[in-house]
C-alpha cells in the first residue's frame, strides 16, 4: 500500500509553510532518514527527512509552492514491490489543495482568449418557454454610470475589491469580463479613481488593498507580495499592540565603567595559531548577562502571563532581536543569567548567523522570558521596542556615547548609554518594572558584579 508524505508541522503554532525545494525526484530511491525536501516557514528553512523508504511515485505538490496546509499530502511513496508508474498515476486523483486560501494565478497572456471566452459562453442560455424574468440592472460605477459586466466577473472584482467601474472591459460593447478582473489585479486596465472628497486625504483605518493603492497612480508604485516572515510579525505586533497594555520606563546609565573593561578583555584574549583572538565581546553581550541577572535579582518581573495563571520562569532566556533581509527574528540565549559574557557573545554569534540563513529550530527562537533590542549600532539614541507575547517586558538599547553630566555639582562627560524598558502591566506594576530596570542599571554601570 502506498505512504502518503504529509505537509510536517515544523512547530506548534505552524499550520501552513512553503515548499521551498524537493531534493529527490520522482522515481527516486529514500530510505528512512533521507532528507527529501526543504520547508519554509515565517522564520526558518527545514529540512524534511524520510519517514518510511520506498520510491517517489508522484510529487503532488511542485517546490514553489506557498501556503501549504499542514498535514496536506505533498507527496507519494510506492513501497517494496508495488508498481510505481500505477501508484503515481493513481495518486493525481488525491492531489490536495495546498494553498486553499491563495489567490488563482492571473490567466496567461496567450490564455486570455479562452478566458474570455469562457464566462460569454456560460451567459448563453436557451429561451425559456415563457415570459423571461426582468433582468438585474448592471452593476453602477462609482459616479453613477452603469457597468455591463458577466456574473463571474462581477464576483471575481467583489472579491478583489476592485470596482466594476475602473475596469477596462474588454469583452463585446465594453463588457468587464473574467480576464480584465484578472488583469486589474495586477494594476493593469484601471481607471483613475473618482475624485474623493477633499476631506478624504487618507485612507481610513482598515482600509482595503484596493482602497490604499487607488489614492495612487498605478505606475508610481511596485507592490512587491508580502512573505510569510513579513505577514507574522505584522499580525503579532498588531495583536501585541492590541491586547497588551504597556508601559515605558527610561533610564540613562553610565557605561563607562563597562566600555574599559570590554577593551582590556578584548585586548587579553588569548589568540589561535591564525592569531585570531578567540572572543571579541561586544556592549550587547554584557546587556544581555545584566538583564539575565536582574531578572534573577527580581524574580517576580522573570514572568509570563496567561488568563489562568502568572507564569513564574525560574530561567532567564533572553531573546535578541536579530535585523534579517526579510524581517526580523528573535533567537534565544538559553540560561543567559549562568553563562559567561564570553559564551554569551560566542552563542549569539552563532545563532546569529543561523538566522540570517533561516537554520534556526523552531525551539532556538520561540519563548523566551524577555528580548533586548539594540539600535545603538545604527546610532539611535533612544526609542520604544513592542514586547513579543508570552514575554512580558522587552528592553530598547540605544547608542553609548559621551554626554555632559553633573558630578558632585561639577560639569563633567561620561559615556551614557540609554535604555528603555517596556513591561506588560498585566504581569507587573511599575513599581516591579522600575525595580527591573534599577537591578539592570546597577549592573550594567558595575561589570565586575555580573561574575561575583
Amino acid at each position: 500500500m502506498p505512504n502518503n508524505i504529509l505537509m510536517p508541522a515544523l512547530s506548534p503554532t505552524m499550520e501552513k509553510g512553503n515548499l521551498a525545494k524537493w531534493l529527490k525526484k520522482e522515481g527516486d530511491t529514500v530510505k528512512s532518514g533521507d532528507v527529501i525536501a526543504e520547508i519554509e516557514t515565517d522564520k526558518a528553512t527545514m529540512e524534511v527527512e524520510a519517514v518510511d523508504e520506498g520510491t517517489i511515485a508522484k510529487i503532488l505538490v511542485p517546490e514553489g509552492t506557498q501556503d501549504v496546509a499542514v498535514n496536506a499530502i505533498i507527496a507519494v511513496l510506492a513501497t517494496d514491490g508495488e508498481d510505481v508508474k500505477a501508484t503515481g498515476a493513481g495518486a493525481g486523483a488525491d492531489k490536495p489543495k495546498a494553498a486553499a486560501e491563495a489567490p488563482k494565478e492571473a490567466p496567461k497572456a496567450a490564455a486570455a482568449p479562452a478566458a474570455a471566452a469562457a464566462p460569454a459562453a456560460a451567459e448563453k442560455a436557451p429561451a425559456p418557454a415563457v415570459a423571461p424574468a426582468p433582468a438585474k440592472p448592471a452593476a453602477p460605477a462609482s459616479n453613477g454610470a452603469r457597468v455591463f459586466a458577466s456574473p463571474l466577473a462581477k464576483r471575481l472584482a467583489k472579491d478583489a475589491g476592485i470596482e466594476l467601474g475602473r475596469i477596462d472591459g474588454s469583452g463585446p460593447h465594453g463588457r468587464v469580463i473574467a480576464a480584465d478582473v484578472e488583469k486589474a489585479k495586477t494594476g493593469g486596465g484601471l481607471k483613475a479613481p473618482a475624485a474623493a472628497p477633499a476631506t478624504a486625504a487618507a485612507a481610513a483605518p482598515g482600509a482595503s488593498d484596493q482602497q490604499i493603492r487607488a489614492l495612487f497612480k498605478p505606475d508610481s508604485y511596485e507592490a512587491v507580495p508580502h512573505d510569510n516572515m513579513r505577514k507574522v510579525i505584522a499580525q503579532r505586533l498588531t495583536a501585541a499592540d492590541r491586547d497588551i497594555p504597556q508601559y515605558y520606563l527610561t533610564a540613562d546609565c553610565d557605561v563607562g565603567k563597562l566600555v574599559a573593561a570590554r577593551e582590556e578583555i578584548n585586548a587579553l584574549a588569548p589568540k589561535d595559531k591564525d592569531g585570531k583572538p578567540a572572543y571579541k565581546l561586544s556592549v550587547n553581550d554584557f546587556v544581555i548577562k545584566a538583564l539575565a541577572l536582574a531578572l534573577q535579582r527580581v524574580p517576580d518581573a522573570n514572568v509570563s502571563w496567561t488568563d489562568e495563571a502568572m507564569l513564574h520562569h525560574k530561567v532567564s532566556d533572553v531573546s535578541v532581536a536579530v535585523s534579517v533581509p526579510s524581517g526580523l527574528i528573535t533567537p534565544i540565549i538559553r540560561n543567559a543569567h549562568i553563562k559567561s559574557v564570553a559564551q554569551i557573545s560566542a552563542d549569539m554569534k552563532d545563532l546569529a548567523a543561523r538566522a540570517k540563513a533561516r537554520k534556526l529550530k523552531p525551539d532556538e527562537y520561540q519563548g523566551g522570558s524577555t528580548a533586548v533590542s539594540n539600535l545603538g549600532m545604527f546610532g539611535m539614541k533612544q526609542f520604544t521596542a513592542v514586547i513579543n507575547p508570552p514575554q512580558a517586558s522587552i528592553l530598547a538599547v540605544g547608542v553609548s556615547e559621551e554626554r555632559a553630566v553633573v558630578r558632585n555639582g561639577k560639569l563633567d562627560i561620561a559615556t551614557i548609554m540609554t535604555v528603555t524598558l517596556t513591561c506588560d502591566h498585566r504581569a507587573m506594576d511599575g513599581a516591579l518594572g522600575a525595580q527591573l530596570l534599577g537591578a539592570f542599571k546597577l549592573l550594567i554601570e558595575n561589570p565586575v558584579m555580573m561574575v561575583v
